[in-house]
Protein backbone atom coordinates (compact mmCIF):
# COMPACT_ATOMS: atom_id res chain seq x y z
CA UNK A 1 0.00 0.00 0.00
CA UNK A 2 1.01 3.56 -0.70
CA UNK A 3 3.39 5.14 2.24
CA UNK A 4 4.93 8.51 2.19
CA UNK A 5 3.49 10.18 -1.29
CA UNK A 6 4.66 13.72 -2.88
CA UNK A 7 1.68 15.14 -4.43
CA UNK A 8 2.55 16.87 -7.82
CA UNK A 9 0.18 19.68 -9.16
CA UNK A 10 1.04 21.72 -12.38
CA UNK A 11 -0.65 24.91 -13.16
CA UNK A 12 -0.35 26.62 -16.49
CA UNK A 13 -0.38 29.94 -17.09
CA UNK A 14 -3.85 29.67 -19.21
CA UNK A 15 -5.07 27.75 -15.94
CA UNK A 16 -8.45 29.30 -14.27
CA UNK A 17 -7.24 30.96 -10.86
CA UNK A 18 -6.70 28.25 -8.17
CA UNK A 19 -7.96 25.86 -10.35
CA UNK A 20 -4.88 23.33 -10.17
CA UNK A 21 -4.66 24.28 -6.37
CA UNK A 22 -8.38 22.89 -5.62
CA UNK A 23 -7.31 19.93 -7.33
CA UNK A 24 -4.34 18.98 -5.54
CA UNK A 25 -6.58 19.02 -2.75
CA UNK A 26 -8.63 16.74 -4.25
CA UNK A 27 -5.99 14.35 -5.05
CA UNK A 28 -5.08 14.17 -1.73
CA UNK A 29 -8.56 13.41 -0.50
CA UNK A 30 -8.50 10.76 -3.28
CA UNK A 31 -4.90 9.28 -1.90
CA UNK A 32 -6.25 9.17 1.86
CA UNK A 33 -8.86 7.44 0.98
CA UNK A 34 -6.86 5.01 -0.85
CA UNK A 35 -4.47 4.36 2.84
CA UNK A 36 -2.13 6.60 1.68
CA UNK A 37 -0.23 8.97 3.92
CA UNK A 38 0.42 12.68 2.05
CA UNK A 39 3.93 14.33 3.61
CA UNK A 40 3.49 17.16 0.96
CA UNK A 41 1.82 19.01 -2.03
CA UNK A 42 3.86 21.07 -4.47
CA UNK A 43 1.70 23.36 -7.00
CA UNK A 44 4.70 23.73 -9.82
CA UNK A 45 4.14 26.96 -12.01
CA UNK A 46 4.76 26.51 -15.79
CA UNK A 47 4.70 28.41 -19.31
CA UNK A 48 4.21 25.73 -21.18
CA UNK A 49 4.59 21.85 -21.33
CA UNK A 50 7.57 19.29 -22.33
CA UNK A 51 6.57 16.02 -23.68
CA UNK A 52 9.62 14.46 -21.40
CA UNK A 53 8.22 15.43 -18.07
CA UNK A 54 5.65 17.69 -17.91
CA UNK A 55 7.76 20.38 -16.63
CA UNK A 56 11.47 21.40 -17.44
CA UNK A 57 14.22 19.88 -16.08
CA UNK A 58 15.43 22.01 -13.84
CA UNK A 59 12.51 22.01 -12.04
CA UNK A 60 12.07 17.90 -12.39
CA UNK A 61 15.28 18.15 -10.86
CA UNK A 62 13.58 20.34 -7.70
CA UNK A 63 10.86 18.01 -7.04
CA UNK A 64 13.38 15.27 -6.95
CA UNK A 65 15.19 16.86 -3.97
CA UNK A 66 12.19 17.58 -2.26
CA UNK A 67 10.99 13.70 -2.72
CA UNK A 68 14.11 12.96 -1.04
CA UNK A 69 14.24 15.67 1.49
CA UNK A 70 10.32 14.04 2.36
CA UNK A 71 11.29 10.62 2.82
CA UNK A 72 8.76 9.96 -0.08
CA UNK A 73 8.04 6.63 -1.57
CA UNK A 74 5.71 7.72 -3.97
CA UNK A 75 5.18 10.60 -6.19
CA UNK A 76 1.64 11.41 -7.81
CA UNK A 77 1.03 13.77 -10.34
CA UNK A 78 -2.45 15.20 -10.31
CA UNK A 79 -2.12 15.54 -14.34
CA UNK A 80 -2.44 12.42 -16.72
CA UNK A 81 1.16 11.48 -17.47
CA UNK A 82 2.28 9.34 -20.92
CA UNK A 83 3.01 6.05 -20.00
CA UNK A 84 7.01 7.92 -21.59
CA UNK A 85 6.65 10.50 -19.29
CA UNK A 86 6.17 7.96 -16.57
CA UNK A 87 8.86 5.80 -17.69
CA UNK A 88 11.12 9.35 -17.65
CA UNK A 89 10.11 10.06 -14.08
CA UNK A 90 10.59 6.57 -12.29
CA UNK A 91 14.11 6.74 -14.13
CA UNK A 92 15.35 10.17 -12.80
CA UNK A 93 13.86 9.44 -9.20
CA UNK A 94 14.38 5.56 -8.43
CA UNK A 95 10.56 5.66 -6.97
CA UNK A 96 7.44 4.71 -8.15
CA UNK A 97 5.75 7.29 -10.27
CA UNK A 98 1.68 7.35 -10.60
CA UNK A 99 -0.89 9.98 -11.84
CA UNK A 100 -4.79 10.56 -10.74
CA UNK A 101 -6.10 8.27 -13.09
CA UNK A 102 -3.97 4.95 -11.49
CA UNK A 103 -4.94 6.38 -7.97
CA UNK A 104 -8.81 6.56 -9.07
CA UNK A 105 -8.61 2.85 -10.57
CA UNK A 106 -6.79 1.76 -7.51
CA UNK A 107 -9.94 3.73 -5.50
CA UNK A 108 -12.57 1.89 -8.12
CA UNK A 109 -11.08 -1.39 -7.63
CA UNK A 110 -11.54 -1.82 -3.89
CA UNK A 111 -14.97 -0.08 -4.22
CA UNK A 112 -16.36 -2.44 -6.72
CA UNK A 113 -18.44 -5.09 -5.65
CA UNK A 114 -21.26 -6.22 -7.79
CA UNK A 115 -19.79 -8.51 -11.11
CA UNK A 116 -20.27 -5.69 -13.37
CA UNK A 117 -18.73 -3.14 -11.51
CA UNK A 118 -15.84 -5.76 -10.91
CA UNK A 119 -15.67 -6.45 -14.68
CA UNK A 120 -15.89 -2.83 -15.34
CA UNK A 121 -12.95 -1.65 -13.00
CA UNK A 122 -10.91 -4.25 -14.27
CA UNK A 123 -11.32 -3.95 -18.06
CA UNK A 124 -10.60 0.19 -17.40
CA UNK A 125 -7.44 -1.44 -15.73
CA UNK A 126 -6.59 -3.27 -18.06
CA UNK A 127 -6.63 -0.66 -21.17
CA UNK A 128 -5.12 1.78 -18.88
CA UNK A 129 -1.88 -0.78 -17.91
CA UNK A 130 -1.70 -1.75 -21.47
CA UNK A 131 1.07 0.59 -22.95
CA UNK A 132 2.62 1.12 -19.88
CA UNK A 133 3.58 -2.59 -19.26
CA UNK A 134 6.98 -1.61 -20.30
CA UNK A 135 7.47 -0.07 -16.78
CA UNK A 136 7.53 -3.92 -15.34
CA UNK A 137 10.07 -5.08 -17.60
CA UNK A 138 13.75 -4.51 -17.17
CA UNK A 139 15.18 -7.67 -18.97
CA UNK A 140 13.21 -6.72 -22.57
CA UNK A 141 15.94 -9.01 -24.21
CA UNK A 142 14.84 -11.98 -22.59
CA UNK A 143 13.54 -14.52 -24.69
CA UNK A 144 10.47 -16.74 -24.77
CA UNK A 145 10.80 -20.40 -26.26
CA UNK A 146 9.06 -20.80 -29.68
CA UNK A 147 6.27 -22.74 -30.03
CA UNK A 148 3.05 -23.08 -32.03
CA UNK A 149 0.75 -20.28 -30.09
CA UNK A 150 3.58 -17.81 -30.37
CA UNK A 151 3.49 -15.24 -32.99
CA UNK A 152 7.69 -15.87 -33.98
CA UNK A 153 10.78 -17.15 -32.01
CA UNK A 154 11.90 -14.06 -31.54
CA UNK A 155 9.00 -12.77 -29.52
CA UNK A 156 9.88 -11.15 -26.26
CA UNK A 157 8.06 -11.96 -22.61
CA UNK A 158 6.93 -8.49 -22.80
CA UNK A 159 5.44 -9.20 -25.96
CA UNK A 160 3.87 -12.01 -25.05
CA UNK A 161 1.98 -10.12 -21.90
CA UNK A 162 0.53 -7.34 -24.10
CA UNK A 163 -0.75 -10.35 -25.99
CA UNK A 164 -2.46 -12.00 -22.85
CA UNK A 165 -3.33 -8.54 -21.93
CA UNK A 166 -5.44 -7.84 -25.29
CA UNK A 167 -6.89 -11.21 -25.08
CA UNK A 168 -7.94 -10.80 -20.96
CA UNK A 169 -9.52 -7.05 -22.50
CA UNK A 170 -11.46 -9.45 -25.26
CA UNK A 171 -12.33 -11.91 -22.56
CA UNK A 172 -13.87 -9.04 -20.23
CA UNK A 173 -15.68 -7.55 -22.72
CA UNK A 174 -17.55 -10.62 -23.09
CA UNK A 175 -18.53 -11.85 -19.91
CA UNK A 176 -19.52 -7.47 -19.07
CA UNK A 177 -21.67 -7.97 -22.11
CA UNK A 178 -23.74 -10.71 -20.54
CA UNK A 179 -23.85 -9.46 -17.49
CA UNK A 180 -25.31 -6.06 -19.27
CA UNK A 181 -27.61 -8.40 -21.42
CA UNK A 182 -29.13 -9.49 -18.17
CA UNK A 183 -29.48 -6.08 -16.61
CA UNK A 184 -31.48 -5.13 -19.25
CA UNK A 185 -33.80 -7.75 -19.00
CA UNK A 186 -34.40 -6.78 -15.30
CA UNK A 187 -34.98 -2.74 -16.85
CA UNK A 188 -36.96 -4.34 -18.92
CA UNK A 189 -39.64 -5.56 -16.49
CA UNK A 190 -39.20 -2.50 -14.36
CA UNK A 191 -40.30 -1.13 -17.57
CA UNK A 192 -43.42 -3.11 -18.55
CA UNK A 193 -44.35 -1.89 -15.04
CA UNK A 194 -44.57 1.22 -16.38
CA UNK A 195 -43.22 2.61 -12.68
CA UNK A 196 -41.68 6.15 -13.04
CA UNK A 197 -38.10 6.27 -11.95
CA UNK A 198 -35.47 9.00 -10.91
CA UNK A 199 -32.15 8.78 -10.72
CA UNK A 200 -29.27 10.25 -7.87
CA UNK A 201 -26.86 11.85 -9.29
CA UNK A 202 -23.75 14.21 -8.14
CA UNK A 203 -20.33 14.60 -7.08
CA UNK A 204 -19.09 11.81 -5.14
CA UNK A 205 -19.68 12.24 -1.52
CA UNK A 206 -22.33 14.96 -2.00
CA UNK A 207 -24.83 12.51 0.29
CA UNK A 208 -26.60 10.69 -2.72
CA UNK A 209 -26.40 6.87 -0.90
CA UNK A 210 -27.52 8.68 2.50
CA UNK A 211 -30.39 10.66 0.45
CA UNK A 212 -31.98 7.34 -0.91
CA UNK A 213 -31.66 5.70 2.54
CA UNK A 214 -33.06 8.26 4.22
CA UNK A 215 -36.06 8.37 1.55
CA UNK A 216 -36.37 4.82 1.19
CA UNK A 217 -35.18 3.18 4.01
CA UNK A 218 -32.23 1.25 1.93
CA UNK A 219 -29.16 0.64 3.85
CA UNK A 220 -26.69 1.47 1.02
CA UNK A 221 -23.12 1.76 2.32
CA UNK A 222 -22.14 5.13 3.63
CA UNK A 223 -18.53 6.71 4.14
CA UNK A 224 -17.12 10.30 4.11
CA UNK A 225 -14.86 9.06 1.36
CA UNK A 226 -14.68 9.68 -1.91
CA UNK A 227 -16.14 6.97 -4.13
CA UNK A 228 -18.13 5.32 -1.08
CA UNK A 229 -20.35 3.01 -3.38
CA UNK A 230 -19.83 2.34 -6.91
CA UNK A 231 -22.48 -0.23 -7.24
CA UNK A 232 -25.97 0.84 -8.37
CA UNK A 233 -28.55 0.46 -5.89
CA UNK A 234 -32.40 1.07 -7.23
CA UNK A 235 -34.93 1.37 -4.43
CA UNK A 236 -38.85 1.52 -4.51
CA UNK A 237 -40.21 4.78 -2.58
CA UNK A 238 -44.14 5.26 -1.47
CA UNK A 239 -44.88 8.97 -1.04
CA UNK A 240 -47.77 10.13 0.99
CA UNK A 241 -49.96 10.56 -1.92
CA UNK A 242 -49.78 6.88 -2.65
CA UNK A 243 -48.05 6.99 -5.91
CA UNK A 244 -44.68 4.91 -6.04
CA UNK A 245 -41.31 5.66 -7.31
CA UNK A 246 -38.12 3.99 -8.28
CA UNK A 247 -34.87 5.83 -7.13
CA UNK A 248 -31.52 4.44 -8.06
CA UNK A 249 -28.19 5.80 -6.65
CA UNK A 250 -25.67 6.49 -9.34
CA UNK A 251 -21.49 6.09 -8.75
CA UNK A 252 -20.40 9.59 -7.95
CA UNK A 253 -18.44 12.15 -9.92
CA UNK A 254 -15.03 13.96 -9.83
CA UNK A 255 -13.13 16.38 -11.81
CA UNK A 256 -10.53 15.06 -14.36
CA UNK A 257 -12.60 11.40 -14.06
CA UNK A 258 -10.33 9.58 -16.50
CA UNK A 259 -12.36 9.14 -19.71
CA UNK A 260 -11.97 5.18 -19.66
CA UNK A 261 -13.71 4.40 -16.53
CA UNK A 262 -16.97 6.89 -18.34
CA UNK A 263 -16.59 4.69 -20.68
CA UNK A 264 -17.02 1.50 -18.44
CA UNK A 265 -19.56 2.96 -16.85
CA UNK A 266 -21.73 3.93 -18.93
CA UNK A 267 -23.87 0.82 -19.34
CA UNK A 268 -24.73 1.52 -15.61
CA UNK A 269 -25.00 5.26 -15.80
CA UNK A 270 -27.37 4.37 -18.77
CA UNK A 271 -29.48 4.44 -15.34
CA UNK A 272 -29.68 8.00 -15.41
CA UNK A 273 -30.28 8.33 -18.90
CA UNK A 274 -33.44 6.16 -19.12
CA UNK A 275 -34.72 7.63 -15.73
CA UNK A 276 -37.77 9.70 -15.81
CA UNK A 277 -35.81 12.54 -13.99
CA UNK A 278 -32.84 13.40 -12.33
CA UNK A 279 -32.16 14.60 -8.35
CA UNK A 280 -28.72 16.33 -8.64
CA UNK A 281 -27.09 16.08 -5.39
CA UNK A 282 -24.38 19.10 -4.25
CA UNK A 283 -23.00 19.72 -1.16
CA UNK A 284 -23.71 23.14 -0.17
CA UNK A 285 -20.81 23.08 2.05
CA UNK A 286 -17.87 22.76 -0.42
CA UNK A 287 -16.15 25.54 -1.40
CA UNK A 288 -15.92 24.73 -4.90
CA UNK A 289 -19.87 23.51 -5.37
CA UNK A 290 -19.80 25.42 -9.05
CA UNK A 291 -17.83 23.46 -10.49
CA UNK A 292 -18.31 20.26 -8.91
CA UNK A 293 -22.00 20.94 -10.55
CA UNK A 294 -20.07 21.80 -13.68
CA UNK A 295 -18.54 18.12 -13.73
CA UNK A 296 -21.65 16.19 -12.87
CA UNK A 297 -23.77 18.08 -15.81
CA UNK A 298 -20.82 17.50 -18.37
CA UNK A 299 -20.68 14.00 -17.46
CA UNK A 300 -24.54 13.76 -18.08
CA UNK A 301 -24.74 15.97 -21.47
CA UNK A 302 -21.89 13.81 -22.60
CA UNK A 303 -24.39 10.71 -21.84
CA UNK A 304 -27.03 12.35 -23.58
CA UNK A 305 -29.36 13.65 -20.69
CA UNK A 306 -28.96 17.02 -20.80
CA UNK A 307 -32.72 17.37 -21.46
CA UNK A 308 -33.58 15.44 -18.59
CA UNK A 309 -35.94 17.40 -15.54
CA UNK A 310 -33.92 17.93 -13.33
CA UNK A 311 -34.39 18.28 -9.50
CA UNK A 312 -31.58 20.11 -7.64
CA UNK A 313 -31.11 19.07 -4.09
CA UNK A 314 -28.54 21.05 -1.50
CA UNK A 315 -26.73 18.38 1.19
CA UNK A 316 -25.37 19.40 4.34
CA UNK A 317 -27.07 22.45 4.71
CA UNK A 318 -26.15 21.93 8.22
CA UNK A 319 -22.35 22.34 7.75
CA UNK A 320 -22.37 25.62 6.01
CA UNK A 321 -21.14 28.83 8.49
CA UNK A 322 -23.50 31.57 8.64
CA UNK A 323 -26.82 32.74 7.23
CA UNK A 324 -25.60 34.74 4.87
CA UNK A 325 -24.37 31.83 2.22
CA UNK A 326 -27.30 29.63 2.79
CA UNK A 327 -29.46 32.06 1.77
CA UNK A 328 -26.86 34.04 -0.90
CA UNK A 329 -27.54 29.55 -2.74
CA UNK A 330 -31.20 30.08 -1.98
CA UNK A 331 -31.48 33.07 -4.31
CA UNK A 332 -29.43 31.67 -6.75
CA UNK A 333 -31.01 28.83 -6.99
CA UNK A 334 -34.70 29.24 -6.12
CA UNK A 335 -36.43 26.28 -7.52
CA UNK A 336 -33.43 24.09 -5.43
CA UNK A 337 -34.42 22.06 -2.46
CA UNK A 338 -31.91 22.29 0.77
CA UNK A 339 -31.66 19.61 3.28
CA UNK A 340 -29.46 17.50 5.32
CA UNK A 341 -29.54 13.86 5.06
CA UNK A 342 -28.06 13.92 8.49
CA UNK A 343 -30.57 16.10 10.88
CA UNK A 344 -33.18 15.07 8.12
CA UNK A 345 -34.12 18.71 7.64
CA UNK A 346 -35.90 20.07 4.02
CA UNK A 347 -36.63 16.32 3.58
CA UNK A 348 -39.99 16.64 4.15
CA UNK A 349 -40.14 19.33 1.43
CA UNK A 350 -38.31 17.00 -0.72
CA UNK A 351 -41.21 14.74 -0.57
CA UNK A 352 -43.28 16.87 -1.63
CA UNK A 353 -41.48 18.64 -4.81
CA UNK A 354 -41.00 14.41 -5.71
CA UNK A 355 -45.22 14.20 -5.40
CA UNK A 356 -45.61 17.33 -7.40
CA UNK A 357 -43.48 16.21 -10.35
CA UNK A 358 -45.00 12.56 -10.15
CA UNK A 359 -48.16 13.98 -9.91
CA UNK A 360 -48.16 14.89 -13.46
CA UNK A 361 -47.03 12.01 -15.00
CA UNK A 362 -50.53 10.35 -13.12
CA UNK A 363 -53.77 9.98 -14.24
CA UNK A 364 -56.99 8.91 -12.13
CA UNK A 365 -58.57 6.23 -13.42
CA UNK A 366 -62.20 4.29 -13.02
CA UNK A 367 -61.37 0.31 -14.47
CA UNK A 368 -63.35 -2.45 -14.33
CA UNK A 369 -61.07 -5.65 -14.85
CA UNK A 370 -62.23 -8.88 -15.23
CA UNK A 371 -61.49 -11.71 -12.93
CA UNK A 372 -59.02 -13.90 -16.19
CA UNK A 373 -57.36 -10.43 -15.82
CA UNK A 374 -55.31 -10.16 -12.41
CA UNK A 375 -51.69 -9.76 -14.23
CA UNK A 376 -53.66 -6.10 -14.49
CA UNK A 377 -54.49 -5.53 -11.63
CA UNK A 378 -51.10 -6.91 -10.26
CA UNK A 379 -49.83 -4.18 -12.83
CA UNK A 380 -52.12 -1.50 -10.90
CA UNK A 381 -50.91 -2.16 -7.56
CA UNK A 382 -46.75 -2.38 -8.39
CA UNK A 383 -46.91 0.87 -10.43
CA UNK A 384 -50.36 2.92 -9.58
CA UNK A 385 -51.78 4.19 -6.74
CA UNK A 386 -55.13 2.25 -6.15
CA UNK A 387 -57.62 4.09 -4.55
CA UNK A 388 -60.61 2.09 -3.97
CA UNK A 389 -61.16 -1.79 -5.00
CA UNK A 390 -64.47 -3.72 -5.11
CA UNK A 391 -64.87 -7.32 -5.83
CA UNK A 392 -67.81 -8.52 -7.89
CA UNK A 393 -69.11 -11.63 -9.29
CA UNK A 394 -67.66 -10.57 -13.22
CA UNK A 395 -64.82 -8.69 -12.29
CA UNK A 396 -62.80 -5.68 -10.15
CA UNK A 397 -64.07 -1.93 -10.33
CA UNK A 398 -60.64 -0.28 -9.39
CA UNK A 399 -60.66 3.32 -8.85
CA UNK A 400 -56.65 3.92 -8.94
CA UNK A 401 -54.01 6.93 -9.85
CA UNK A 402 -52.03 5.47 -13.17
CA UNK A 403 -48.92 6.16 -15.20
CA UNK A 404 -49.44 8.40 -18.44
CA UNK A 405 -47.52 5.66 -19.81
CA UNK A 406 -49.78 2.57 -18.76
CA UNK A 407 -53.21 3.98 -20.28
CA UNK A 408 -52.83 2.76 -23.36
CA UNK A 409 -53.09 -0.79 -21.56
CA UNK A 410 -55.58 -0.33 -19.08
CA UNK A 411 -58.04 1.36 -22.06
CA UNK A 412 -60.30 -1.28 -22.74
CA UNK A 413 -61.53 -1.17 -19.32
CA UNK A 414 -62.05 2.57 -18.35
CA UNK A 415 -65.36 2.94 -16.78
CA UNK A 416 -67.51 6.66 -16.91
CA UNK A 417 -67.50 6.20 -12.86
CA UNK A 418 -69.81 4.28 -10.77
Amino acid sequence: MMKRALLIGIEHAEDPLNEAEALLEELAELVRTLGGHVVHKELVRIRKYTSDFLMGFGKANTILELAKAHECDILIFDNELSPAQQRNWEKLTKMTVIDRQEVILDIFAKRAHTKEAILQVELARQEYFLPRLKRAWTHLSRQRGGGAMQRNEGETQLEADRRMIRTRIVRLKNELEEVVRHRDIQRQRRVKLHMPSAAIIGYTNAGKSSLLNKLTGAEVLTENKLFATLDPTTRQLSLKGGQKMLITDTVGFIRNLPHRLVEAFKATLEEAVLSDFLIHVIDASSGDLGHHMETTLGVMAELGAKDKVIITVFNKVDLIEGTMALTSLKVGFPEACFISTKTEEGLDNLRKVLEEHLSESFVRVDLFIPHTRYDIIHQLHEAGTVIKETFEDEGVYIVAKVPREMLLSVEEFRQSGK
